[in-house]
């Protein structure tokens, strides 16, 4: 799949991307067409639980980390059954946002930004936390601050406020 990337990038400026057996409309926000792929149902319930609806169908624009559901099942047993308990929201928003950046990155300019830092690019999450692109091959992979990191799978999925780059694993706050 890392061979992938770029041509599905590619795709993405063209025509309608399908994430998670559902097209991806550049015309809707993110939080529209997040909605409707079978591969983020965890990321939008968490959303949702966190009360992040309205802030992520804003005007933005955002860069967001979208991860799987299979990224969401790596996590160790009861930790995503415990985020969406109520009286952990704190928690959660803080998890959700270490996904979202200010501003519109296509993985393109992601790439070139870390190509003329040395390989790596550091920028922060509207968390507040340290996320470092990270081009590995052809691959664009995005660390967290424990060292975690998430492959960009899918990249530059247009959205009317933004951009998501689906990623295979979740990115920690500190």
């Amino acid at each position: 799949m890392a061979d992938d990337t770029m041509a599905e990038s590619a795709m993405a400026d063209e025509e309608t991307v399908t994430v998670g057996g559902a097209p991806m409309y550049p015309s809707k926000t993110i939080v529209e067409n997040a909605v409707n792929s079978a591969d983020h149902t965890t990321l939008v319930a968490a959303v949702k639980a966190a009360g992040l609806v309205e802030t992520l169908s804003g005007e933005g624009p955002f860069t967001v980390f979208a991860p799987t559901n299979a990224a969401f099942d790596k996590l160790p047993d009861g930790t995503v059954e415990t985020l969406l308990k109520p009286e952990n929201k704190d928690q959660l928003t803080k998890v959700l946002t270490a996904h979202v950046v200010a501003g519109d990155l296509s993985a393109e300019e992601l790439m070139r930004r870390a190509r003329n830092h040395g390989g790596r690019y550091n920028f922060n999450a509207v968390s507040g936390d340290a996320l470092t692109a990270v081009i590995k091959g052809r691959s664009l992979y995005i660390f967290d601050e424990a060292g975690g990191a998430g492959k960009v799978t899918i990249s530059n999925v247009n959205q009317s406020n933004g951009v998501i780059h689906v990623v295979d694993d979740v990115l920690l706050p500190s």
